[in-house]
């Protein structure tokens, strides 16, 4: 069989967004309608940061086998928009330090969920081979499996209204990092959507790069399958997992 065409390839990854991506799993939904619980909230933000803080070590592994100076320019940005600059006088705040303020606006202690302590074994695992994958992959699917961004500002619009809606410790501030991504992700997403749409030229080249974002759905899926198994239904938290009342946490978000 012959590759497609750029457009129907590109319609291709799209729809593995509308039918897989995770703002349709039952706990977002929950989320962002106000029905979680403070503690659920609280689990959410713990584990989410596991998935935050490995962004840019999963980003750093890629460019340490990227020969190509433009494409590491290009892709060095995402580095920087997580982790941020050190010196506050630039005032680049990054994606981490942004999440560790939600962290503490939820009633967490932010050195705790900067721990990584409490995460769960299932969310390690799933993130844990997000960063293997981009690591090892051939390029292309590597660069394919960020492609989930294509689909995040709808989430984060969704999640910010609903946030802001429905519980007090929302506001402009603590929000601040979907606010922001509203912005980064379009710049990352278009240049890795033109990038994979320019090198997959073979149908085994395409395959490859729908599998890849496949896989990173999956990875998002997961990790929101265990966060609704150990503290939704059944409410079966696994050894090691943080449990409501640890890490400083306090009950009125």
């Amino acid at each position: 069989m012959t590759a497609q065409s750029r457009d129907a390839f590109e319609a291709r990854l799209r729809q593995i967004g509308a039918d897989r991506y995770h703002d349709k799993h039952p706990f977002h939904q929950q989320l962002h309608s106000g029905a979680c619980t403070p503690e659920q909230v609280q689990a959410w933000v713990i584990n989410r940061y596991y998935y935050q803080c490995s962004i840019p070590m999963k980003d750093a592994a890629f460019l340490s086998r990227c020969s190509d100076p433009d494409l590491r320019r290009a892709w060095r940005r995402r580095i920087e928009d997580h982790d941020g600059d050190p010196d506050p006088e630039n005032g680049r705040e990054g994606g981490i330090r942004r999440w560790l303020r939600l962290a503490e606006a939820v009633g967490l202690d932010p050195q705790y969920v900067a721990s990584c302590e409490g995460v769960m074994p299932a969310t390690r695992f799933a993130v844990d081979a997000y960063v293997r994958f981009v690591r090892e992959a051939p390029f292309v699917a590597a660069v394919a499996s960020s492609l989930t961004e294509l689909f995040a500002s709808g989430i984060h619009r969704q999640r910010i209204a609903g946030l802001l809606e429905h519980y007090d410790f929302a506001t402009e501030e603590t929000l601040a990092y979907f606010r922001r991504r509203l912005n980064e992700a379009p710049k990352d997403v278009a240049f890795g959507l033109s990038y994979v749409l320019d090198e997959s030229v073979t149908k085994a080249q395409q395959d490859e790069a729908a599998a890849a974002l496949t896989f990173k759905t999956d990875v998002l899926w997961a990790q929101l399958d265990a966060l609704y198994s150990a503290y939704v239904a059944p409410g079966r938290i696994p050894p090691g997992a943080w449990k409501p009342g640890d890490g400083g946490a306090r009950a009125e978000v």
